[in-house]
């Protein structure tokens, strides 16, 4: 029942951190925040506190290695790639699905954010390289995604 509830306030949090992503164009820190804490506690309360450590370690070291990626892809193409509400978001992912899960969960995201470019370039929307798309419900929803495959068998992590 415990873990039932923490998978319910992560849907909503990730419901409300697309609403704003979709309408602000931001990620609220807080909301990255309680996220991660959210998975932290989960962790604490269903398993022990050694673990919730090494879940704290992926999200930091997820974050460090995204955050170096956003960098390098700044000094290559002078304009940013990846907003920083986006890195911290998957740093507090890798608490929820672990380092290994975060190819899945980029995966389904960017499949999500091409399938949406795709019926918006459909329904008339002019679509060109430099079109901005918020990212940040494209993570939620592979968060979600790769969250429900580990927890149903379908991959391990």
């Amino acid at each position: 029942m415990i873990a039932v509830a923490f998978l319910v306030l992560l849907a909503l949090a990730s419901l409300l951190l697309a609403w704003i992503d979709l309408r602000r164009g931001i990620i609220p820190d807080w909301l990255n925040l309680a996220i991660a804490v959210l998975g932290l506690a989960r962790i604490v309360i269903l398993e022990d506190w050694v673990l919730a450590l090494s879940a704290a370690a992926e999200g930091i070291l997820t974050g460090a290695i995204v955050w170096l990626l956003r960098w390098l892809y700044f000094r290559l193409r002078q304009r940013q790639g990846l907003g920083l509400g986006d890195v911290k978001l998957l740093a507090a992912s890798a608490i929820w699905v672990g380092i290994a899960g975060i190819p899945m969960l980029l995966l389904v995201a960017s499949l999500a954010a091409l399938a949406a470019a795709g019926v918006l370039h459909l329904a008339g929307a002019k679509m060109t390289r430099q079109t901005a798309l918020p990212f940040g419900p494209f993570l939620a929803f592979g968060q979600l995604a790769t969250l429900a495959l580990q927890q149903t068998g379908w991959m391990v992590y």
